[in-house]
């Protein structure tokens, strides 16, 4: 294979930044179809187009593929929740939106991508970091915008009330995952009306003193 692209990060960023997406297309392609361990740089290049020296040029190994492709879904997640604050009704984006996010998880291509990106975690303390550190920040903006919804609407939260409806969130989203793969004819439109009821529930959901039994 020739590979005459002698271009650096430094002396060209955008045509870099192409490449690094293009070897990352590539990698959750060969994710995909043979798995973490299945998918050799080798495979990876010879779906790129790329030499295999090509590639470590840009990533030292498939550890920071994985954490070139998770940061890639964190940022995604980061620019939607300034949306979401920049919203004249927070709460009213957070609901319409939802429908995006049901859409995105229950692609079978992005959800078999991310399950196999878990499964090595589970195996890897590497990337087992690389996700909880993402997972992390992740719920960190979450709890912000549902204290944020919350305290608008009147409601006094402590922190571990919060964490318990970031995940629950986490929950709903992340279970579609595994529900496109093991029933792909679901109905996505019920499903996306349902998962919208029940965030709107969610935020909803009387205070914590309302919720304790009265003596």
């Amino acid at each position: 294979m020739q590979d005459t692209d002698t271009t650096t990060p430094h002396a060209d960023a955008p045509r870099a930044t192409a490449r690094r997406q293009q070897i990352l297309c590539a990698a959750a392609q060969c994710f995909r179809e043979h798995g973490f361990h299945g998918a050799s740089i080798a495979k990876i290049s010879a779906i790129a187009g790329m030499s295999p020296g090509h590639i470590y040029h840009y990533f030292e190994n498939k550890e920071a593929i994985i954490a070139a492709i998770v940061a890639q879904d964190l940022e995604s997640l980061l620019e939607m929740t300034a949306q979401f604050r920049a919203a004249c009704n927070v709460r009213a984006a957070l609901i319409e939106r939802a429908a995006e996010g049901v859409a995105k998880q229950l692609d079978p291509d992005a959800a078999g991508l991310k399950l196999e990106i878990v499964a090595e975690a589970a195996r890897n303390p590497r990337v087992a970091q690389i996700v909880s550190e993402a997972d992390a920040t992740c719920r960190r903006e979450l709890a912000a915008l549902i204290r944020d919804i919350r305290s608008r609407a009147g409601h006094q939260d402590s922190a571990a009330a919060i964490d318990g409806m970031v995940e629950v969130l986490a929950c709903l989203f992340e279970g579609l995952l595994q529900r496109t793969i093991r029933n792909p004819g679901l109905d996505r439109d019920k499903v996306t009306q349902r998962i919208q009821i029940a965030i709107g529930d969610l935020l909803n959901q009387p205070g914590e003193d309302a919720l304790k039994p009265r003596s």
